[in-house]
C-alpha cells in the first residue's frame, strides 16, 4: 500500500476537494494533532468554500516532532470528524490539502527565518501547549534556534521588522488565559532583554495584531487501534490520520476588519471575531467544563465509568440537565439563545458514540477544576438568588467523598469504590491533606476541607449554608450511595 500523496490520489482517482497549489500566507507553530484537526481544516474549508488560496507553512516547536512525516506526505492527511448531532451519529472523512510543508528550525533555522521576508506570510497561528507561552531569559538573540516558542517568534518578526514589511495577525490557540496579550508581553519582553531597537518594539505594537482567542474542540487524535482497517478503507498508508468530534467553535478577539482577511464568515465556519472574547469563554468553562466537573465524581461512586454511559442513564442526565439550565445559565451574561443553543450541543458531545471519555480521566486535578469552574457560578447563583444552587452544593460533596482514600502510593491516593480501587490524581499538597487527614470524623472532614484557602482561594464555611448542605449531602452518599444523593436531588 503507498502513501498519501498527491500522486497516490492521482492514481486512486481520488475526485474530492485538494488544493494542490496555493500562497503560502499562514505560519503555524505546532505540528500536532489539534492544529491539524482545527485550524487547519477551518483553512481547508475556507479554501474550498470561499476561494481563499492559502497554504499553511508549519513550524516544528521542538526538535523532535511529526516534520519528516509532513513532507513525506506533501502535507496531506485524513480527518475523521465524528460525533452525534440531534441524535444522529456523524462519521464524515476529508482529506486536508491546506498544508504545504514543515519546517524544523532546529535543522533548517535559515529557511525559516527567510520565511519572514516579503510579505505573504500574514498570519501566524500557535498551539504549543499551556506551557509553551512562558518568558525563558536564557533564550539569546544569536540562539539557532532559541528554545522557547515567545523568543522563536521574536526572532521571525525581527526578520520582518529588517525588511520593511507590515506586520502580522497573531492568533494565539494556548489554553491559558488572555494568551494572545501573554504571548505579546513575552515578544516585547524578549526584544528589550536582547536590547533591540525601540522602533522595533514601536512596530511590535503597531503593526501587528495580537489576538487572544477561545478555541473548542476535542480531538481524540491518531487512531491507533484502527488505523490498519480505515487505510485499507482509503486504498492509502496515512501515518499522519487526525480524529475528532463534528463540534468545533473559535472566538477571536480582534478588530472586526480579520473578517477582510479571514473569510470565516463566508465559508460557513463557526467562528466569531469580537472585541471580547471573556463571555465566551466563561460560558464554555461554565456549561461544559462545569458540567464535566459537577458529575463526573458522583457519577464514578454511583458506578459509571465513562462519559456516554451518564447520559444514557435518566437520573445523572436530570442532574447534568439541573446544573447546567437551572443552576449555571442563569448566571451568565450572553443572550439566553445563545446559551441554550451552546447547552445542548454540550448534550450531544458529552454522548458521542465514538470517545469513551472516562470519569478517571476528568477527575485529575478536581480540586483547581472546582475552583476554576464551578465556584465562580455558586457564587453568582447565591448574590443573584439568595439561596445556594442543589446540584453545584452536591459537586463538592461528591468531591470529598470521592477523595476519601486510605493509601498513598506514588504521590496518589488510592482509594475504593465498593471492592474496586480507584487512583486520586491531583496537586501533592492536596494528596498530601486528603491522606493526613482520612482519620477524622465525616464533618470534621468536611469542614477543615471547605476551610482550606489554599484549595479555593477563601473560607468556604463562611457562606452562609454551605458547610451545612455538604454535609447532609456527603451523609447520604456514604449511608445510601452517590445514586441516591442523585436522584433526591432531581425527584
Amino acid at each position: 500500500m503507498k502513501n498519501l500523496s498527491y500522486k497516490t490520489l492521482e492514481e486512486l482517482n481520488f475526485n474530492e476537494y485538494l488544493l494542490k497549489e496555493g500562497k503560502e500566507r499562514i505560519l503555524q507553530f505546532g505540528e500536532g494533532n489539534f492544529l491539524r484537526a482545527f485550524v487547519d481544516y477551518f483553512v481547508d474549508v475556507m479554501n474550498e468554500k470561499a476561494d481563499f488560496n492559502t497554504k499553511v507553512v508549519i513550524a516544528q516547536p521542538i526538535s523532535h516532532g511529526l516534520c519528516n512525516m509532513i513532507n513525506e506526505q506533501d502535507g496531506l492527511y485524513t480527518l475523521y470528524l465524528r460525533g452525534n448531532e440531534k441524535g444522529q451519529k456523524i462519521n464524515e472523512k476529508r482529506v486536508i490539502s491546506s498544508v504545504s510543508r514543515c519546517i524544523n528550525p532546529y535543522d533548517e533555522y535559515n529557511k525559516f527565518l527567510e520565511l519572514a521576508k516579503g510579505e505573504d506570510i500574514r498570519i501566524i497561528v500557535s498551539n504549543t501547549t499551556e506551557a509553551g507561552i512562558v518568558f525563558e531569559p536564557s533564550c539569546k538573540f544569536d540562539d539557532a534556534p532559541p528554545s522557547s516558542f515567545p523568543a522563536k517568534l521574536t526572532r521571525f518578526m525581527y526578520e520582518r521588522f529588517k525588511d520593511n514589511n507590515k506586520g502580522f495577525i497573531i492568533l494565539s490557540c494556548e489554553l491559558i488565559d488572555d494568551n494572545g496579550k501573554e504571548l505579546l508581553k513575552c515578544v516585547i519582553d524578549y526584544a528589550k532583554l536582547w536590547k533591540l531597537e525601540d522602533k522595533f518594539i514601536e512596530w511590535i505594537k503597531n503593526e501587528n495584531i495580537f489576538c487572544s482567542t477561545l478555541v473548542d474542540r476535542i480531538v481524540t487524535g491518531y487512531p491507533k487501534l484502527e488505523a490498519d482497517e480505515l487505510c485499507k478503507e482509503l486504498g492509502y498508508k496515512d501515518n499522519l490520520i487526525v480524529t475528532a468530534e463534528t463540534f468545533g467553535f473559535w472566538v477571536i478577539e480582534g478588530p472586526s476588519s480579520l473578517e477582510n482577511e479571514l473569510p470565516f464568515k463566508e465559508a460557513g465556519l463557526p467562528v466569531i471575531i469580537t472585541d471580547n472574547h471573556k463571555p465566551y469563554k466563561e460560558r464554555k468553562v461554565r456549561i461544559l467544563n462545569g458540567a464535566h466537573t459537577s458529575m463526573v465524581l458522583g457519577a464514578y461512586l454511583a458506578g459509571f465509568d465513562i462519559v456516554r454511559d451518564c447520559m444514557n442513564d435518566k437520573i445523572v442526565t436530570d442532574f447534568m440537565n439541573k446544573a447546567i439550565f437551572e443552576e449555571i445559565i442563569p448566571t451568565l451574561s450572553l443572550p439566553k439563545d445563545e446559551l441554550l443553543e451552546f447547552a445542548n450541543s454540550v448534550k450531544d458531545r458529552f454522548n458521542n458514540p465514538y470517545i469513551d471519555h472516562k470519569l478517571l480521566d476528568i477527575s485529575l486535578n478536581s480540586t483547581s477544576k472546582l475552583k476554576a469552574r464551578i465556584l465562580p457560578t455558586l457564587k453568582d447563583y447565591i448574590v443573584k438568588f439568595n439561596k445556594l444552587p442543589e446540584c453545584l452544593v452536591a459537586s463538592f460533596a461528591f468531591y470529598i467523598a470521592f477523595y476519601k482514600g486510605e493509601i498513598l502510593k506514588e504521590n496518589a491516593l488510592i482509594a475504593k469504590r465498593k471492592n474496586e480501587e480507584y487512583k486520586i490524581m491531583d496537586d501533592l499538597n492536596v494528596i498530601r491533606f486528603f491522606f493526613d487527614n482520612k482519620t477524622l470524623s465525616t464533618g470534621e472532614l468536611v469542614r477543615e476541607a471547605c476551610k482550606n484557602v489554599n484549595f479555593f482561594g477563601e473560607n468556604l464555611t463562611e457562606i452562609t449554608g454551605f458547610y451545612d448542605m455538604v454535609l447532609k449531602d456527603i451523609n447520604i452518599i456514604l449511608s445510601d450511595g452517590a445514586y441516591s444523593l442523585l436522584e433526591k436531588l432531581v425527584k
